[in-house]
């Protein structure tokens, strides 16, 4: 397909995602308040139903990723899609109109079967993308989440000023107009010819990861990619916790920080992740996020200067330019026919992570943390982070010593 060609669609499926993540970043500051308005309990109880609510919104994306992934490969991106954004438009009026928490946590665990929009459009950037320019496409993605999610809490922030529902009739109007745009605007990528027969062994996390794992060189990077995703989760985790006890921040500093973090992350996966692979290669690319992602881990463990956590968090951001060259990577190791396949499999893989990481990384901090501790270091969840990120890098060195040499 010709520059020409590929540039509108490209441009469709970025501006969907900067739209899914200002949706699903406007309904994140008014959570807390709307948990202790249905629960009636205290900040901390509603600390607990966030964790709830987070976990399974993580659990149903784990679970439920391969098969969308998988029905993509079957019935074509667009379809998928939509169905996603409507149902995510439904599931967000429910939300607004939740008289219980029992209610909003059925909604967030349909919200993570929905929360196919970034991995489909992951497997359409592959459909329209040659293969040489599949990580500047990824970055596309992840700098239109990135922007997107910078923006969505300061205009969720905004519309809870008006009425704790306010930011879920928005994120619900912002889902439908998203549909209706792709109904009339996005083609359909994945040709009937490239599609292939649907198999429910091959519908779950394990049977998908079987499938995918099985093509050749792909198993080290899916395991890179996990250990990525698992070390940079990290700042969701404890962010808030460290700033607040670290350098005494409040929610402004520390709403600040992560909007400086979420425009870096945008600019540097739209402007810097096609040149840097064109000009030297995916691999090297991946390997020099991870090695920045290891200073910025190591200087938030120990450093106690409030301007150097300014200074880090605007390379956390641009480290990030890893995850589109090692999505590029797995995708060119994948026939056109699994893309949406692949997709799942690290949709779960991210999933898994998000699950994991706050237990570890939580658990991390209160250990360093509280008070009487006999080695006080709030930084302790970044170190622990260090050393993920550093076997990370190792396995990705390894495995592209036997790729050269096999």
């Amino acid at each position: 397909m010709s520059h020409m060609l590929t540039r509108l669609p490209v441009l469709f499926i970025t501006l969907t995602v900067v739209i899914d993540a200002i949706g699903i970043g406007l309904i994140f500051p008014v959570m807390p308040s709307l948990i202790r308005e249905l629960t009636g309990r205290t900040l901390a109880d509603a600390a607990i139903w966030g964790g709830v609510l987070a976990t399974g919104f993580a659990v149903m994306q784990f679970l439920f990723g391969p098969l969308v992934g998988n029905l993509s490969d079957r019935f074509g991106r667009k379809p998928i899609l939509l169905t996603a954004l409507f149902v995510m438009m439904l599931d967000y009026l429910v939300m607004a109109v939740a008289p219980t928490i029992w209610l909003l946590l059925i909604g967030r665990l349909i919200a993570g079967i929905t929360a196919a929009t970034p991995g489909t459009a992951a497997a359409f950037m592959a459909d329209i993308s040659a293969p040489e320019d599949r990580e500047r496409n990824f970055g596309y993605i992840y700098a239109a989440f990135g922007l997107g999610f910078a923006f969505g809490p300061m205009i969720g922030g905004l519309l809870a000023g008006i009425d704790t529902r306010a930011p879920f009739y928005a994120a619900a109007a912002i889902a439908g107009a998203n549909m209706l745009f792709g109904f009339f605007v996005m083609p359909e990528s994945l040709a009937p010819e490239k599609r292939r027969r649907f198999e429910w062994r091959r519908a779950n996390p394990f049977g998908a990861l079987r499938a995918i794992g099985s093509l050749k060189g792909l198993t080290g990077l899916l395991i890179v990619f996990g250990l990525y995703e698992l070390a940079y989760f990290v700042y969701p985790a404890i962010w808030a916790f460290y700033t607040e006890e670290r350098f005494g921040f409040d929610t402004v500093a520390t709403g600040m920080t992560l909007f400086a973090f979420g425009v870096s992350l945008g600019l540097a996966q739209a402007l810097l992740v096609g040149p840097l692979v064109k000009r030297f290669g995916a691999y090297r690319v991946a390997m020099a996020g991870i090695l920045l992602d290891a200073v910025v881990f190591l200087t938030f463990g120990l450093t106690t200067s409030v301007p150097m956590v300014w200074i880090m968090s605007i390379l956390s951001g641009i480290s990030a330019i890893s995850i589109p060259a090692l999505q590029g990577m797995m995708s060119r190791a994948t026939p056109d026919d699994q893309q949406g396949e692949l997709q799942g499999v690290t949709g779960s893989i991210a999933a898994l992570a998000t699950i994991l990481s706050p237990l570890i990384m939580t658990e991390t901090f209160a250990i360093f943390s509280r008070p009487g501790t006999a080695h006080y270091m709030p930084g302790a969840p970044f170190l622990l982070s260090l050393v993920i990120v550093l076997i990370a890098g190792l396995i990705l060195w390894r495995w592209h010593r036997r790729q050269a040499f096999s």
